[in-house]
């Protein structure tokens, strides 16, 4: 059984713990941009929120998302965190946020947003990685910590994206050859000791919102603790990054020499996860990088 308002729906069990929360729901309107989970605006008796709902393993990425949300706001830095009302991340689940109202970029919001990035980035630790896994989409994402960089990159993120693809019949074995010599090298392309700072880790353009007060938030997160580079990385791979941004985190926390290189690298990890969600579209993707770095 589910509730039909504002020509949507969502199941009744959903909606009612949810309503412990909002008061009586008196409009439910869908939201575009995710291709994971529904994402709704719900209007009730105690204001506006935002509510994403799914079912099985979409659910069960909704209790990383907000521990990765709370993270990003205890870190304390000018960027904009959504406040996690309520979750449930079993078998059908839901998380319910405050909503935020979308306003229009400007060069003001676009400096913030990269100050607060590299004040965000400040936040560091020891170790690479998490104390416990999560999820980058709704791929599982391996946090075990490492000491160095390297070991981190090459066991928690390329080599379980590469397993699943393998398991998918989508990792050729001609570039079994490619790979191990990027393994080979990989402590001589990027630092064995950057500073482990607090990533989003999934910092494409989707997962940031600029609001009408001129803030930035962000959001769908995938965090853990990383070289920072990985999220600058990221803003590069599909684009739609202003160069006001970049200018002001530069200013703010300059990237060493041979981030150019680095970022490309990077970012195969991010090419094997949409190989695995997507397919076939980005294979001459991953190819390229393997090719690149492991020739």
């Amino acid at each position: 059984m589910s509730i039909d308002l504002g020509n949507s729906s969502i199941p009744s069990t959903i909606t009612a713990a949810i309503q412990q929360h909002t008061g009586p729901i008196s409009d439910i309107t869908p939201v575009g941009g995710g291709c994971i989970a529904h994402a709704t605006r719900l209007s009730a008796a105690k204001g506006t929120f935002f509510v994403k709902w799914g079912m099985h393993h979409v659910a069960k990425t909704f209790g990383a998302e907000a521990a990765g949300l709370d993270a990003l706001r205890v870190a304390g830095s000018p960027l904009l965190i959504p406040e996690v009302i309520s979750i449930e991340s079993g078998e059908q689940g839901y998380i319910l946020l405050e909503w935020l109202n979308q306003g229009h970029a400007s060069t003001q919001s676009w400096e913030a947003f990269g100050r607060g990035l590299a004040a965000l980035h400040r936040t560091s630790v020891q170790a690479f990685g998490l104390d416990e896994d999560n999820f980058i989409g709704r791929s599982p994402q391996v946090n075990d910590t490492r000491d160095t960089w390297p070991e981190f990159f090459r066991d928690c993120r390329l080599e379980p994206q590469v397993q699943m693809a393998r398991e998918a019949g989508r990792w050729p074995e001609e570039w079994n050859g490619y790979l191990d010599n990027l393994y080979n090298r990989l402590e001589r392309l990027i630092p064995a000791q950057p500073e482990a700072s607090l990533v989003h880790g999934d910092l494409w353009g989707g997962n940031f919102m600029t609001l009408t007060n001129g803030k930035v938030a962000l959001i769908d997160p995938a965090v853990y603790y990383g070289h920072r580079e990985v999220d600058l990385a990221m803003t590069e791979l599909f684009g739609g990054f202003k160069k006001i941004f970049y200018e002001a985190y530069w200013e703010a926390w300059p990237v060493e020499d041979g981030y150019s290189e680095r970022k490309e690298l990077y970012n195969l990890y991010h090419l094997l996860n949409h190989l695995n969600l997507f397919g076939a579209s980005y294979e001459r993707g991953v190819e390229k990088v393997l090719k690149r770095f492991g020739d």
